[in-house]
C-alpha cells in the first residue's frame, strides 16, 4: 500500500534546511562534537608549543650578550627556521580537521539519499529542493523536522556507515562519530 500523501506537497515540492538537517541530526552532533574535541585539543597543544617556544627565545635572548656573534646569528636561525616547520605542521593540522569536517558532511549526504527520497515520496513529491534556493514558500512544504526524524532512526550518529577508502588514508582524516551520544 503506498504511503499517505500529504496534502501540502501535492504540488510536487518540498522544501529542505539541509543545514539543519546536518546541524540537528544525531549525525551531525556527533560529528561536531568529535570535531570539537580535536579543535580543543589542537588548542592546547598551540598553546604549550608556543609556551616552550616563547620560554626558548627569551633564553636566546637572556644569553645573546655572551654569545658571539657568529654563534647567536646560527642559534637565531636555528630558531626561526624551527619556529617556521612548527608553523607548516599547525597549518596542516588545522587543515585536516577542515577536510574532516568536510568529509563528514558528503559522508552524511551520501547516506541520506535513500531515506530523503522515502521523505519525499510519502509526501507525494518529486522535488526537494533546498531552502536556500526558495525565495518563499509556505512551512506546509518544509520537510526539514521529518527528514531529521527519518535520518536519525535510519543512520542513528553515523557510527555503523562505511568510511570510504579516500577517508581512511592519513591525506583526509575522518572523524568516527562517537557512539550512541
Amino acid at each position: 500500500m503506498p504511503p499517505a500523501v500529504d496534502p501540502a506537497a501535492q504540488g510536487g515540492v518540498v522544501v529542505l534546511d539541509t543545514d539543519r538537517l546536518f546541524a540537528e541530526s544525531l549525525f551531525g552532533q556527533a560529528l561536531a562534537t568529535d570535531l570539537q574535541a580535536e579543535t580543543e585539543a589542537l588548542i592546547e597543544e598551540n598553546r604549550r608549543i608556543e609556551a616552550e617556544l616563547t620560554a626558548e627565545e627569551q633564553s636566546l635572548t637572556r644569553r645573546r650578550p655572551g654569545m658571539e656573534p657568529a654563534a647567536f646569528r646560527e642559534e637565531a636561525e636555528a630558531f626561526d627556521a624551527r619556529v617556521q616547520e612548527i608553523r607548516r605542521e599547525r597549518d596542516a593540522k588545522e587543515r585536516a580537521l577542515q577536510l574532516e569536517a568536510a568529509a563528514g558532511r558528503e559522508r552524511f549526504l551520501a547516506a541520506i539519499g535513500p531515506t530523503l527520497g522515502q521523505v519525499m515520496m510519502a509526501r507525494g513529491a518529486a522535488v526537494i529542493l533546498d531552502r536556500r534556493a526558495v525565495f518563499l514558500s509556505t512551512g506546509a512544504v518544509d520537510v526539514t523536522d521529518a527528514a531529521i526524524a527519518a535520518v536519525d532512526a535510519e543512520i542513528g550518529n553515523g557510527s555503523d556507515l562505511p568510511v570510504p577508502e579516500a577517508a581512511q588514508s592519513d591525506a583526509a582524516p575522518t572523524a568516527v562519530p562517537a557512539q550512541d551520544r
